[in-house]
């Protein structure tokens, strides 16, 4: 539907009256939305931001520079206010012309100003220079700030750069031309689908405001995601365990088992055929075994680091084990579940079993010394906040860890897509990443605070070793071939941090491969892609800079150079396996039961 207009180009009578009519749809909608938030579930108010004692410790280094240095502060306000009363001067020179046009914009690109609209139009274009005049300010005031620790200062940049993110006029639709365009176009339709849209958010995660990113009706599990042929094998309370079915007439001996990280669902690896390292691995000739985690509910809030190792890694690689006859595996772990497959090596080394022939680990981190992007959340008083959260649910909640992932990339993951959604109305793509994305599980109390505390805060296992199961673990223990994948610009694990790590395991048989892009789009780089390359360099006692200095460039996907080094540990080729061929329960056809529950309290 689009707006009808005079021949001067003014909306009709009839078309002011069916906007009139649309905006009245709003009234409809309220029932709705004050049902939602009158049975919003609540969290712990530290969670939403630091305490007021970073902002008096701002406010006192203010001052204290303002009396120590008087001239510099006094240089930052008069550049300041020289800035903004030139930029509203030239703005009023340029209507006194009588022409509606907007004064020189030197402002430089920025895409969430896109519409020409803001280089043209005097309003939008005076809103949008005096909006990156104050940002500037603010972010100037922070960096000059010398009276501050390092981990305050970061931190204050960080909440500061969140306030500077909202108030963006591109978030509000009074001051976006976009959004104003488009109720005008569609004589307000647009607003009714975007509150529609802000209702149904709301509603799908109790009142918390977690903005949808993908289309949910446009994908199904097992249908369009999730697709490559197997069956569950085994089933207990941590996991299920999938065996996939094969597509060479032979395979390697030596069977391959999978632990994604547990904050996400595994089918990261498993999206659709032309991007799935499952597929791509079975089609080389490998036994692959996936770990489908459990997404833990309040029953699970005594569940630890240790239950993850007793009853997820040695449980899945003893059936991986007694389902192909093999006395050995090699293993993957993802993220978090990577981290946790060291202290399983360590572990294992402790008590003579050699079970794990090698690993594999992607953008998994061990050393936590530098928390890089994640500092202002490792803090006493968020993680305070979330043993709270914790101690109150059973479980740290999907939404929280969303809501945090998201902020530190808001403008891409919270206000582009909010502004779509909630004043655009646009439908959120059909796009089987951000499907995924927004598909995450709780943490079980007590294992959320043992990684927290003990791993994130105190880097136990880096430094000195963590306590688990009655043994003291640590990265020297792991002797086994490793390779380590990590990507360049990845902001959850940086790379620079994996590579510390590694460089701490014990092994004399290291391999770090260093993948262009970031978390998921360097792990997920199919070949047939040819989009991200690779950095290798055999020297891992460079540290990491010179590493990356003398580091050679590969063009392509790194996972034929993985699978390379893989084929080497895998064994001989025997005849293809197939699930239950063993004469072993077939529990359910693959993704199986656990992928699919979603995470509710």
């Amino acid at each position: 539907m689009t707006t009808e207009t005079t021949e001067e180009g003014t909306p009709t009578e009839a078309s002011l009256s069916r906007m009139a009519e649309n905006l009245k749809k709003v009234e409809e909608l309220t029932g709705r939305l004050t049902e939602v938030m009158t049975h919003r579930k609540t969290h712990q108010q530290s969670l939403d931001g630091p305490n007021q004692e970073l902002f008096s410790k701002a406010a006192q280094s203010y001052m204290a520079e303002a009396v120590q240095n008087p001239a510099k502060l006094m240089e930052h306000q008069m550049g300041y206010w020289a800035k903004t009363v030139t930029h509203f001067m030239e703005a009023q020179q340029a209507l006194a012309k009588g022409s509606f046009v907007a004064p020189e914009d030197k402002t430089g690109s920025d895409r969430r100003f896109a519409n020409p609209l803001w280089e043209t139009h005097p309003y939008f274009n005076f809103v949008k220079q005096q909006y990156l005049i104050n940002s500037e300010a603010l972010s100037q005031a922070v960096e000059d700030m010398s009276d501050m620790e390092p981990r305050e200062k970061q931190r204050l940049s960080y909440f500061s750069r969140q306030i500077i993110d909202m108030m963006s006029p591109t978030n509000f639709l009074a001051t976006n031309p976009d959004a104003l365009e488009r109720a005008v176009e569609t004589e307000g339709e647009s607003l009714i689908k975007g509150l529609e849209n802000l209702i149904s958010d709301l509603e799908a995660n109790d009142g918390e405001l977690i903005v949808r990113l993908a289309d949910e009706k446009a994908f199904e599990l097992g249908r369009n995601i999730a697709t490559t042929p197997g069956k569950v094998v085994f089933r207990n309370k941590m996991f299920e365990l999938i065996q996939y079915t094969p597509s060479t007439e032979e395979v390697h001996a030596t069977p391959l088992v999978v632990f994604p990280p547990w904050i996400n669902k595994f089918y990261i690896l498993d999206l659709k055929a032309q991007n799935s390292l499952v597929k791509w691995v079975v089609d080389q000739g490998y036994t692959l075994f996936m770990v489908s985690w459990v997404n833990p509910d309040a029953a699970y809030r005594d569940i630890g680091m240790e239950d993850y190792v007793e009853d997820g890694y040695l449980a899945a690689i003893a059936e991986a084990k007694k389902i192909t006859g093999q006395k050995q595996v090699n293993a993957v772990g993802y993220c978090i579940a990577g981290t946790t497959l060291s202290l399983t090596m360590s572990l294992l080394k402790q008590r003579g079993d050699t079970s794990i022939k090698s690993a594999t680990f992607f953008t998994a981190l061990t050393d936590f010394s530098d928390q890089g992007e994640f500092q202002p959340f490792l803090t006493d008083d968020f993680i305070d906040g979330i043993e709270a959260e914790t101690a109150d649910k059973g479980v740290l909640p999907s939404v929280i860890m969303a809501r945090t992932f998201s902020f530190l990339r808001s403008n891409d993951l919270v206000y582009g897509p909010a502004v779509k959604s909630y004043m655009m109305g646009e439908t959120p793509p059909a796009f089987d990443l951000l499907y995924w994305n927004g598909d995450g599980a709780n943490l079980p109390a007590k294992m959320a605070m043992q990684y927290l505390r003990g791993l994130c805060q105190r880097n136990e296992l880096a430094d000195g070793g963590f306590d688990l199961m009655g043994h003291h673990l640590e990265l020297g223990d792991i002797d086994v071939p490793l390779c380590a994948i990590a990507c360049e610009t990845d902001h959850i694990a940086p790379w620079k941090d994996s590579y510390r790590g590694v460089q701490k395991m014990g092994s004399d048989n290291k391999t770090f491969i260093m993948t262009q892009s970031g978390h998921i789009a360097g792990i997920v780089n199919p070949p047939s892609k040819k989009k991200y390359g690779h950095y290798t360099n055999d020297d891992l006692g460079l540290d990491h800079t010179d590493w990356l200095e003398g580091a050679k460039f590969h063009e392509g996907s790194w996972w034929p150079r993985w699978e390379k080094w893989l084929k080497k540990r895998s064994g001989k080729m025997i005849p293809a396996r197939f699930p239950g061929d063993d004469g072993h329960v077939i529990v359910s056809d693959a993704p199986g039961e656990y992928v699919a529950k979603k995470a509710k309290l």
